[in-house]
């Protein structure tokens, strides 16, 4: 008996599986007889217009000078923060001064006892503490006043030729 209807059920199943493309041979058929769309012609290639730079003498538009680099401050550079004209060139980075200034945000303030510090975000989104004092930026940039909205930096910027520029910046709230 078990095995009669096992064997019905494969008729049955091999009856389903039967090899009727008709309707499917038909919808190529309709689709091949179809004239194909014409190729849309491909656009004029201009030729790019060439410009020769030739001022080798004037200073690269393509370089920052003002970025600090990896190079051991010359004798200058030493000389002129001996004579408080400078930053200070021997002391270790801080963790924030890896980051442009531009790319570090405030997120906030708090105040623990008479401290008040800065709350301050990186590129990767770690929330860092800072006080007065603190390094920030490519610049030197030290901070020198922590209020409700902003942070105060003073930066120095080597001009390329030795001496330095102190520059204000600031860091604003991050509104929501």
């Amino acid at each position: 008996m078990i095995k009669q209807i096992v064997i019905l059920m494969l008729v049955l199943l091999l009856s389903a599986c039967a090899n009727n493309f008709d309707d499917l041979n038909r919808f190529i058929d309709n689709e091949k007889s179809k004239p194909a769309k014409p190729i849309d012609p491909l656009p004029e290639i201009r030729p790019m217009e060439v410009f020769e730079y030739n001022a080798q003498a004037s200073r690269d538009p393509f370089s920052n000078d003002l970025e600090e680099s990896d190079e051991e401050p010359t004798e200058e550079q030493l000389v002129a923060f001996e004579n408080g004209e400078g930053p200070d060139l021997t002391r270790r980075k801080e963790f924030l001064e890896s980051f442009p200034l531009d790319s570090l945000l405030m997120v906030g303030t708090y105040q623990q006892e008479n401290d008040f510090w800065g709350l301050v975000t990186d590129p990767d989104g770690t929330i860092h503490r800072v006080a007065v004092g603190h390094f920030v930026g490519h610049n030197h940039g030290e901070i020198v006043a922590i209020a409700e909205n902003e942070i105060v930096i003073n930066e120095w910027i080597n001009d390329g030729l030795g001496a330095w520029r102190e520059r204000k910046a600031a860091m604003a709230l991050k509104e929501e």
